[in-house]
């Protein structure tokens, strides 16, 4: 197991994210499988091909029709569903192309194939610009009943409705689709700022912290130089103050990485519901921490505590639901603050890595504690630091 943060846009394996292209086969037919479910409109062309109501060379020629529908009409939705319309000539003529096929099966075919028309319905309303499908998706219906008149006006009447509906449905899925395209890339342009911004203000905080005191030993050292052949104790003297403030320059500096690197439970709360959510996994998580008085390091070190069982939900577990508990409570040790994680996934490989070991190391060392294991319906790790000076132990009891 690992500590890195998980990517904002991470995705666990066997989902394919909203608006996102599939990354490998197994996306690509789950995708697929999706698409073919509305495919359920083409049992009656189907049915009526494989009844033999029609000639040899009718039945030949209708499958040949048929197959060249679902192919135009899988390829428009599969590549162009939640795409901005960019005015290719290809995309335009393959609806074209639909509604032809559509109008020719029905006409030389029977009634049969007028459901036809949904998915040219579905095609105006996910590919083409908004204002087009506006007036495709009724000229589609209107077209269909026109049809119909050839030989079946009551099927025809039955259908107009839902050519409309499901035309002007797939006009707002498709705004739903890119919409998600559109937060999600605003959500990594914010994250891109945000560590711009945080590397702005360490290079900010080093430039104060260093300037002043690289111009002073800059200083001193050419006094001491100066000094050193005729006044070696004034040059002695010197050369302690460079020492001295180099010292506390290195101080300075350790205390500007320090608060740099400082995770806040509050942000990593945030971090893991915007992780979870990513993951497709029901996040449970305390909407307002109350972390008033809790010392920096207990602070620091839960989050660090949240970040990796976050992770190892996210990545290694395959877990549906996640909660997380914090919980002020009082040991014998004294008060701590607890942090528990539970989720009902498999837990990985059961044995330790590198991640927890340096999870429970690192509350160690700020004097808390870990427990980490299977429970009865997943996972859990329970990590507790001190809310005062001194250690804490592994149990503890809940304040009444």
């Amino acid at each position: 197991m690992t500590e890195d943060p998980v990517p904002d846009g991470a995705r666990t394996d066997g989902f394919v994210r909203m608006g996102e292209s599939p990354r490998n086969l197994r996306e690509v037919l789950r995708k697929s499988v999706w698409i073919v479910i509305w495919l359920v409109f083409l049992s009656s062309p189907i049915h009526d091909l494989v009844s033999g109501h029609h000639t040899p060379a009718a039945t030949v020629a209708g499958w040949a029709g048929l197959a060249a529908f679902v192919t135009v009409y899988l390829t428009l939705v599969f590549r162009h569903l939640g795409k901005a319309f960019t005015g290719s000539l290809a995309v335009t003529l393959m609806v074209i192309a639909l509604g032809v096929l559509a109008v020719v099966l029905c006409l030389t075919l029977g009634a049969s194939w007028l459901g036809l028309f949904v998915y040219v319905s579905v095609a105006c309303g996910t590919t083409l610009p908004m204002r087009a499908s506006y007036w495709t998706i009724p000229l589609t219906a209107v077209v269909m009943l026109l049809v119909g008149l050839h030989g079946g006006e009551e099927e025809a009447g039955n259908l107009v409705l839902l050519v409309v509906l499901i035309g002007f449905a797939m006009t707002g899925v498709r705004q739903l689709v890119r919409t998600t395209i559109e937060l999600r890339k605003a959500r990594a342009t914010v994250a891109q700022l945000a560590a711009n911004e945080e590397r702005l203000r360490l290079a900010r905080d080093l430039h104060d912290l260093l300037g002043h005191s690289l111009s002073l030993i800059t200083l001193k050292s050419e006094l001491a130089g100066r000094m050193l052949p005729d006044h070696p104790d004034k040059a002695a003297q010197q050369v302690a103050d460079i020492e001295q403030v180099s010292r506390q320059a290195l101080v300075d500096v350790r205390a500007a990485v320090t608060g740099y690197r400082r995770l806040r439970l509050a942000e990593e709360l945030a971090g893991a519901q915007v992780a979870l959510t990513a993951a497709e996994v029901t996040a449970d998580l305390p909407a307002e921490p109350g972390l008033d008085g809790v010392p920096e390091e207990t602070e620091s070190a839960l989050a660090w505590a949240l970040r990796e069982a976050v992770t190892n939900v996210v990545r290694h577990s395959g877990a549906r639901r996640c909660t997380v508990e914090l919980v002020r409570r009082q040991t014998l040790d004294g008060p701590v603050l607890e942090l528990a994680v539970e989720d009902d996934g498999s837990g990985g490989s059961g044995a330790p890595g590198n991640g927890l070991t340096g999870l429970a190391e690192r509350l160690e060392k700020a004097g808390g504690s870990m427990e980490a294991g299977r429970v009865r319906h997943g996972f859990r790790l329970v990590a507790r630091a001190p809310l005062e000076g001194g250690r804490t132990s592994a149990g503890a009891v809940a304040t009444p």
